[in-house]
């Protein structure tokens, strides 16, 4: 017993005498093993300019939520024209309505679009301190955005995801400064949904998630935050809940009449799962199905459905192309 004792007792004092330099090591790797979820935002993110990768739906409302709720300078960068342009006129539009609506004033809705800035070379990013990209559900495209991000964001620039569903620690990995990637998933539509989901990646920084988390609430939203594993919290509990509404439709049980109205009515939600899988895309809802299936090593649980599949490879993708599982065509 006293040798047992001498034995503690140099042991305390050597970790004691350890040097400050040690002792900072090692506070840094429990840190790093007991990573925190949840953080304490400064008063400020300290973010003065903003970038958005993808002029399509989901970008075009993180543009304009940072433009006229954070009142940052907001650069949209997209490589087809056209696009940019269709997100300058819907911007335009929604900014007039809400001036209808008496929900801005004039001069405030023209300050915000007169923030953002149009361009389709991504070396408008140069000197951008957040960039957040909102590109296509798709592994490569993203890798391949933030491979060319890393070559021109300055030095300890922020590169935020909005992925549903992808590995962000894989999205990070295709740049030398993993440590400054993040996912920041928005809800759509962005400017009406108030949930942002934000995921650390494996080597994901203290600051930069604690930066991200005062841009979030300087953008008028609450989050929440999840651990980097396919479909996060969000989609790993909403898609599979969808693609078992396609199920039940392609077996037959009932119509998708029936199948919305039972859980709208049943659960108390707003719409259906197959209104609102038309509402998100079902190529989008598919894309989601396949990276649970692959990350959960083909778990049955997580297998497409074969009808969501084939509206897809019919062009039946939702609201956004006139057709899905329900018809939206306008009537004649």
């Amino acid at each position: 017993m006293h040798r047992q004792a001498l034995k503690q007792a140099k042991s305390a004092t050597k970790a004691q005498r350890a040097s400050p330099k040690t002792q900072r090591k090692n506070k840094q790797s429990l840190t790093a093993k007991k990573r925190r979820f949840s953080t304490t935002p400064p008063p400020s993110s300290g973010v003065k300019s903003f970038g958005v990768i993808g002029a399509g739906q989901m970008g075009t409302g993180i543009a304009i939520v940072a433009a006229n709720v954070s009142k940052l300078p907001v650069t949209l960068v997209d490589v087809n024209q056209s696009s940019l342009d269709n997100a300058e006129k819907f911007l335009a539009n929604l900014m007039s309505k809400d001036v209808t609506k008496g929900k801005i004033t004039r001069e405030a809705a023209d300050e915000a679009l007169s923030r953002i800035s149009y361009s389709t070379d991504m070396g408008a990013f140069n000197k951008t301190q957040f960039i957040v990209e909102a590109a296509t559900e798709d592994l490569a495209l993203k890798q391949k955005i933030f491979t060319s991000l890393d070559q021109i964001a300055p030095e300890g620039a922020i590169l935020g995801t909005n992925t549903s569903s992808i590995s962000i620690t894989k999205i990070a990995a295709a740049t030398s400064r993993p440590q400054d990637v993040i996912g920041m998933h928005f809800m759509n539509p962005v400017p009406v949904m108030k949930l942002v989901e934000i995921i650390p990646g494996l080597r994901t920084s203290i600051p930069t998630l604690t930066t991200t988390l005062a841009l979030s609430a300087e953008m008028g939203k609450t989050t929440t935050q999840s651990r980097d594993f396919p479909g996060f919290i969000a989609n790993r509990v909403l898609m599979p809940y969808i693609n078992e509404a396609v199920f039940v439709l392609q077996e037959g049980i009932a119509t998708a009449q029936d199948i919305d109205t039972t859980m709208k009515l049943g659960t108390n939600v707003p719409m259906g799962p197959l209104t609102l899988a038309d509402f998100i895309g079902l190529d989008t809802c598919l894309s989601i199905m396949k990276v649970l299936h692959a990350g959960s090593g083909g778990d049955s649980e997580y297998r497409p459905s074969p009808l969501l599949q084939q509206y897809v490879d019919a062009g039946y993708l939702g609201k956004k192309t006139g057709r899905g599982f329900y018809d939206y065509a306008p009537k004649m």
